[in-house]
């Protein structure tokens, strides 16, 4: 069999840094090359380093030379406009403008359902519902995509990421249950989860499969994939199960019986200082979910159990974060909770964090 030559950016990421942890696992045939402007961690056979940044796209030139694939996974949610447009928009679209160049035959890019906006959002597939972005992160990243699709690229659109070195999902909730200590509307709502090496599982299976071609934007007969998937576990996580689930593992307290309406949520969410803002805890206690089967039927990938059938395994890594009370770490622990801009998305791979609220 021949070598399969993979390309990766953001490969010391969340989402990013799993992907290679897979692949070095593929065998003599595939050999990867990260994107990165940091070194890597050791022990991943086949895995190379070429140092580039997406915000100089003169340092992209001849990343791609000699690829079959291109794993786009960096991206930026923080505050910065600037930061946003170069990482997320016009990094992707020199990034692009490079496998063209070097005729890479297969590109996937990992985007985030936050380009949708405001919900609720009820099992909509792509292409029933329109993206309206409410972020500088998500306008950014959805013009991003543009450049991917241009290029016939899959574009996959993931829920919200769970798993060990999650630093905004679940500490979001820990800030929010701080200041809002009770069953949020009845913990009723339904989101997208995915377990990040569930993701990353998919994801290798789009860059080293056959990839039948995906809805919405062409493909077919076999080839790569290409258009729009969203990449999240097919069935939504229900709020009051996720809480249970932290519960158990010593990440929450256990839920409170008492039941807050919505309003109510809000006022209490506004009333306590924190970091977690009114938009980052409607995307986690209300209905924001999609239909998610193409993509791992056209990967050919098992979705597995589902997020709160996997979270033993990141259950250290949250409560040595100081999961278990929340608010402000142990002494001796390290912060779980980290500082997120007001108007910031919350989404899969997050280039840069700011200072943990209780500093």
């Amino acid at each position: 069999m021949s070598v399969r030559r993979v390309v990766v950016t953001g490969a010391t990421g969340f989402v990013g840094s799993a992907v290679l942890r897979r692949l070095a696992g593929a065998g003599e045939d595939v050999e990867v090359r990260a994107v990165s402007r940091a070194p890597l961690g050791g022990g991943l056979p086949g895995v190379g380093r070429v140092e580039a940044d997406l915000t100089d796209p003169a340092s992209l030139r001849g990343v791609c030379e000699g690829a079959d694939v291109l794993l786009s996974l960096a991206s930026y949610v923080g505050p910065d406009a600037a930061r946003c447009e170069a990482v997320n928009s016009t990094g992707p679209a020199a990034l692009m403008e490079e496998a063209r160049r070097a005729g890479v035959e297969r590109v996937v890019q990992l985007s985030t359902c936050a380009v949708y906006g405001q919900g609720p959002h009820r099992g909509e597939d792509v292409g029933e519902v329109t993206p309206a972005p409410v972020s500088v992160a998500s306008r950014t990243r959805l013009a991003g995509e543009a450049a991917v699709l241009g290029a016939g690229g899959l574009v996959l659109r993931a829920g919200l990421v769970l798993g060990r070195g999650d630093r905004w999902v679940v500490p979001a909730l820990v800030d929010a249950f701080r200041r809002v200590p009770a069953s949020w509307d009845g913990g009723a709502g339904l989101a997208s989860f995915v377990e990040v090496d569930d993701l990353a599982r998919l994801l290798v299976g789009f860059a080293l499969g056959a990839g039948a071609g995906a809805g919405g934007g062409g493909g077919g007969g076999g080839g790569p994939a290409r258009g729009i998937l969203h990449a999240h576990h097919p069935v939504p996580v229900r709020n009051r199960d996720l809480m249970d689930t932290l519960a158990g593992i010593g990440v929450l307290p256990a839920r409170p019986e008492e039941d807050w309406s919505w309003s109510r949520c809000l006022d209490a969410l506004e009333a306590a200082p924190g970091w977690t803002s009114a938009r980052q805890f409607d995307l986690l206690a209300r209905d924001h979910w999609y239909r998610s089967d193409a993509a791992w039927e056209l990967a050919g990938v098992d979705p597995g159990p589902g997020p709160l059938a996997r979270f033993d395994g990141a259950a250290q890594w949250y409560r040595e974060r100081g999961g278990a009370a929340p608010g402000c770490s142990p002494p001796g622990t390290r912060a779980l909770g980290r500082a997120v801009p007001a108007h910031a998305d919350i989404g899969p791979d997050v280039a840069r964090h700011g200072a943990h609220p209780c500093a």
